[in-house]
């Protein structure tokens, strides 16, 4: 399993991919708002959704998982 990371702290404002999607490198995977801009968080290999793992709304860290990816 593959763990995608936020860039930045900040809102998870919403999740743009469910579980059982299929992403690829570059694939919009949630939106997180941080100094009044929604920033777009990019996948950066390819897989599938197996868990997401904050929730939209919440405060997160840079750093931290937003998502699991498999094969």
């Amino acid at each position: 399993m593959k763990r995608l990371l936020s860039p930045v702290s900040g809102i998870l404002r919403t999740y743009l991919v469910d579980v059982g999607a299929h992403v690829t490198p570059d694939t919009e995977i949630a939106l997180v708002e941080s100094m009044k801009m929604e920033i777009p968080v990019l996948a950066e290999s390819s897989g599938r959704v197996t868990a997401l793992l904050a929730d939209p709304s919440s405060m997160i860290e840079e750093g931290q998982p937003l998502l699991e990816l498999g094969v």
